[in-house]
């Protein structure tokens, strides 16, 4: 496998900050400065590929005020109001004590349950494998929230019960198992399959899972305005029983897998996908690899990029007297920074895009730092286009070759 250090696209990974360590000691959050969602992303670029990173990362800036907006206007006053903002200082020593314990199983609980798996069949667009299936798989979730006052409130949207997930296998199976998590408001499966290229690796002998985070897609309340609304839109408590969900889920699905005799698996994930793909790899170690790509890596410290977003949290946090710090805290129980990853470093790998302003490379950096710095791969793309994407999955084939995923 190649160097960490390597160049493995027209980014260079070692042009990013001098390759300067940003992650702090431990406590992360305490430690980290306040300031950090105002440090620049530069790369020291030749003058094409600078052009191609900054005409990219003002595409994302646009696109990312719009998206924030939304956000603002249709989420943000359901969860940053006095009175739910108030509800969730009272609930965060809960959640600050979990965190300051390093200790991912006691938020993370291993699903120790069964529960009956349904075969569907897919939507009308769909990948339809040659020498194979595609099929809907679901069942309704067991997950409780770790918080008991959030109980009644977190489970009364009935559609975000039900956990499911697109499965394409091949007929003479099972093989190893390439599961994928989707971004913000960014579930439809055909989107992720050609983003990712996922019928090429299926071509190359992988069975693939698309998995469905909770409050997007079918799990989106009758209500929603938007897919993904729900995840964002009742305070931060909410959200990290939201993290705790989208978590517990995947792993009965895993634990389907295992049951079917799959050899290994493996995650891979956008964004809040990718998020949720470094957290998985604090969480489990049945996980043969993890590829957070473009990730978001703090929640809160993001959203203070996103204006007009960041103004409302900022003005929240000023009338309710909570600094960066505190709010990073009570949010660090499900952040992938609080953990101690439990994949080798070796079958770790992270994708970021140097114009990215949706999720800034200072997050992919933070996550490389956290990681003892593991195999990573920087495009000269933003968010949503991925310049060089041809480069970086054929890195992804080469790193599933060199750590053994195929046998």
């Amino acid at each position: 496998m190649e160097s960490a250090y390597s160049t493995v696209s027209r980014v260079a990974n070692e042009t990013y900050g001098h390759s300067r360590r940003i992650m702090p000691e431990q406590p992360w959050w305490e430690n980290l400065e306040s300031s950090f969602h105002k440090f620049p992303d530069d790369f020291e670029l030749d003058l094409f590929t600078q052009l191609l990173v900054d005409g990219t990362a003002a595409v994302d800036l646009v696109s990312r005020t719009a998206v924030a907006t939304l956000v603002s206007v249709l989420a943000l006053p359901l969860s940053a109001n006095p009175l739910r903002l108030k509800q969730d200082l009272e609930d965060g020593a809960l959640y600050r004590e979990l965190a300051s314990s390093h200790d991912s199983a006691r938020f993370f609980r291993f699903p120790n349950v069964k529960v009956e798996m349904k075969e569907g069949r897919p939507g009308l667009v769909h990948f339809r494998p040659a020498d194979g299936q595609c099929r809907m798989l679901s069942f309704d979730s067991p997950f409780q929230p770790v918080n008991p006052r959030l109980h009644d409130r977190y489970l009364k949207n009935r559609a975000n019960r039900r956990a499911v997930a697109q499965y394409w296998t091949h007929d003479n199976g099972p093989r190893p198992t390439i599961c994928v998590v989707h971004g913000f408001m960014a579930d439809p499966y055909w989107v992720n399959s050609l983003f990712l290229g996922l019928p090429w690796f299926y071509k190359m002998g992988y069975d693939i899972l698309l998995y469905t985070l909770p409050f997007h897609g079918a799990r989106q309340g009758p209500l929603s305005p938007f897919s993904g609304h729900g995840y964002f839109a009742n305070g931060i408590s909410h959200i990290s029983e939201t993290v705790a969900h989208s978590v517990y889920d995947f792993r009965l699905f895993l634990n389907y897998l295992e049951q079917r005799g799959v050899p290994r698996v493996g995650v891979t994930g956008i964004s809040l996908g990718g998020y949720t793909s470094a957290l998985l790899a604090a969480v489990d170690e049945r996980l043969h690899f993890s590829i957070p790509n473009v990730p978001v890596v703090s929640l809160f410290d993001l959203i203070l990029q996103w204006f007009p977003a960041s103004a409302v949290i900022k003005t929240a946090l000023r009338l309710s007297g909570i600094s960066i710090k505190e709010a990073r805290h009570i949010m660090a129980v499900h952040c992938p920074l609080t953990y101690k990853v439990k994949i080798p470093r070796q079958r770790l790998m992270i994708i970021g895009g140097a114009g990215d302003r949706f999720a800034p490379p200072k997050h992919a950096r933070l996550l490389w730092d956290h990681w003892e710095r593991p195999s990573i791969h920087w495009f000269p793309g933003n968010h949503i286009l991925h310049l060089d994407q041809g480069r970086y999955l054929k890195d992804v084939r080469q790193f599933l070759d060199d750590i053994g995923f195929a046998g």
